[in-house]
């Protein structure tokens, strides 16, 4: 997470959505500083933020989950920046991490039996605690023109591009290309509520677009778990590696 007391802005950063880019931005050019830890989510601030904080710009990002998968195939497969395979101080692996990437690694899977094996239930992430509140969601899709956006909003001129951090090895075509016609069907039921809910859409080659109703149905019946994790015990266990204290102005 970054701030800039400065500018009064808030960053919440998302995994795999650009937000690597961002912040390493913020910080080196628009007098971002880190606080709490990199995935903090924005419930958690609101503990200790001042009520000045509370009136900052805040922003975070977004990603076709489509893509997401993808990308997060190719980062088990390719062992990105050896993150599965070699433990370090302050990271966490969780079980289902490891168990992809030892399933990938020991059976040299392609995506769409990757994919077939560990997507079955309706696809969301914690941008659903507090996204819709954020004052703008930049979308992975069009990184640098949100940013752009994003820094015209708070009032600061522009001084470069985005960088490109953190990049995916291994990935080679565009993301549509690795799905089958067998995962394309998964895909709909998976991903369907999450993209209706962001306005995301399914290529129109791929057909109906409707999403089912059972997938809906399942969709927010596993939101009401996963938000009680995502508020409640996900975050006792990142504050354990990855707090930071607060900047000098908080």
């Amino acid at each position: 997470m970054i701030i800039s007391h400065k500018h009064k802005y808030l960053f919440v950063e998302l995994p795999r959505t650009g937000s690597s880019a961002i912040s390493k931005e913020l910080c080196t050019n628009y007098d971002g500083v880190q606080i709490l830890y990199k995935h903090a989510a924005y419930n958690d601030f609101l503990k200790s933020a001042t009520a000045q904080e509370k009136r900052y710009f805040v922003f975070s990002c977004l990603r076709n989950p489509l893509d997401d998968a993808v990308s997060l195939y190719f980062k088990y497969k390719t062992d990105h920046r050896k993150k599965f395979s070699r433990m370090k101080s302050g990271r966490i692996i969780t079980y289902s991490s490891r168990r992809r990437f030892n399933f990938i690694q020991n059976t040299n899977a392609d995506f769409p039996t990757y994919f077939m094996k560990f997507y079955k239930i309706p696809y969301n992430n914690w941008s659903s605690l507090s996204h819709k509140k954020f004052d703008y969601v930049i979308r992975f899709e069009n990184l640098q023109d949100d940013f752009a956006k994003v820094l015209r909003s708070i009032g600061i001129e522009q001084k470069r591009p985005l960088l490109s951090v953190n990049k995916t090895k291994g990935r080679e075509r565009d993301f549509l290309s690795y799905y089958t016609p067998e995962t394309i069907a998964r895909a709909k039921w998976v991903f369907g509520p999450f993209m209706k809910e962001w306005g995301y859409e399914f290529p129109p080659e791929w057909g109906d677009e409707s999403v089912p109703w059972s997938s809906q149905m399942a969709f927010h019946s596993c939101n009401i778990f996963r938000s009680l994790y995502w508020k409640y015990l996900r975050l006792p266990v990142h504050r354990l590696c990855y707090f930071k204290p607060r900047g000098p102005d908080s």
